[in-house]
């Protein structure tokens, strides 16, 4: 296990993405790239109006600046790309990732350049989206992966034709969650660095060095947006960030073969999109009555009277449960316990 490879890769993806926000935030303040708040959302978020938007180009170039620094490291420690299929597992990863923050970047622009608020139509956006999960899983597929997974307390379990179809749905499924819990200041990159800490340690568990740098990268990379994105926030991730952290989330736990995990671990993410599909379900048979105050679910805490530091603490709290109890599922799954 290369410790020292995963710490640096840590450190140097914190570092790049907090030292470009001094850059980037101003930048994007100049060439007016500020968000637009709509109207049906808090009243209280009109203040937030052209906020800097786009910002998660920032955990983007720091993630890939960590990934081109800690990789080489492992070839030269006698590991290979094809070792733990570092190649696809991890820069494949990222890729599908980039590919997801690309989408996003695109339904930013719209957003804000053509001033169009909703950016790409919804079945725009999905027929982008299957491409790019798609092509994450042909690659891996390609690269020898199998439809055997791993499953706590059982081990590994061949699903078949049915691993791929589930997994393609489920990538985007949990992308589009990852991208709904996008919405206050600082959440998304909390709850997502807890998720990456706790996959961190999995794959140190694991002995598996390439997984390792990936995600104690993404976990920097929040950590650093989050000097910037922490209420009250001086630029948003926009649809570019929350895209990509989607995708890194699916990556890691795809890249790690127990992506039955990424359920649990990401419980906050599943919450806030069931919130908006119950809600639209409840509403539409009722003939306009609504279940939640607001969805996402983190809307209804607000007008409840819960801030926004508040909500960010205790989803991230229920995000760290969850991340010690998914060590333990998959010690089961690996037969550790």
């Amino acid at each position: 296990m290369d410790v020292l490879s995963i710490i640096l890769a840590a450190v140097i993806a914190f570092a790049v993405t907090a030292l470009l926000g001094k850059w980037m935030v101003p930048f994007l303040h100049k060439i007016n790239f500020g968000q637009t708040i709509r109207e049906v959302g808090p009243k209280w978020h009109q203040k937030k109006n052209g906020t800097p938007t786009m910002g998660g180009f920032m955990f983007i170039v720091g993630i890939l600046v960590a990934l081109a620094a800690c990789i080489p490291m492992l070839l030269k420690n006698g590991k290979t790309l094809s070792d733990d299929m570092v190649g696809t597992r991890v820069i494949g990863g990222y890729l599908m990732a980039l590919a997801f923050g690309g989408i996003g970047f695109i339904d930013d622009y719209i957003k804000v350049v053509k001033k169009r608020n909703l950016g790409l139509t919804v079945v725009q956006k999905l027929a982008l989206q299957c491409v790019a999960a798609g092509g994450y899983l042909f690659a891996m597929k390609l690269a020898g992966a199998t439809s055997v997974t791993m499953i706590p307390f059982v081990g590994p379990v061949d699903f078949g034709i049915w691993f791929w179809i589930v997994a393609f749905l489920g990538i985007i499924g949990m992308v589009n969650a990852v991208n709904f819990t996008d919405g206050i200041d600082g959440l998304n990159g909390s709850v997502t660095f807890f998720v990456s800490v706790f996959f961190m340690i999995i794959a140190g568990m694991l002995k598996s060095s390439g997984m390792g740098i990936l995600a104690s990268a993404c976990a920097g990379g929040c950590l650093g947006f989050l000097i910037w994105n922490f209420n009250p926030a001086k630029v948003f991730m926009g649809d570019t960030g929350s895209l990509f952290l989607g995708g890194m989330v699916c990556a890691m736990g795809f890249g790690l073969n127990i992506p039955i995990l990424i359920l649990l671990m990401g419980i906050i993410y599943i919450i806030e999109i069931l919130s908006v599909v119950l809600q639209v379900t409840y509403f539409k048979a009722t003939h306009g009555k609504r279940l939640f105050k607001m969805t996402p679910i983190h809307h209804s805490f607000e007008m409840s009277g819960w801030s926004e530091v508040k909500i960010c603490a205790v989803f991230s709290a229920v995000t760290a449960v969850a991340g010690v109890v998914s060590v333990f599922l998959a010690m089961t799954a690996y037969g550790i316990v």
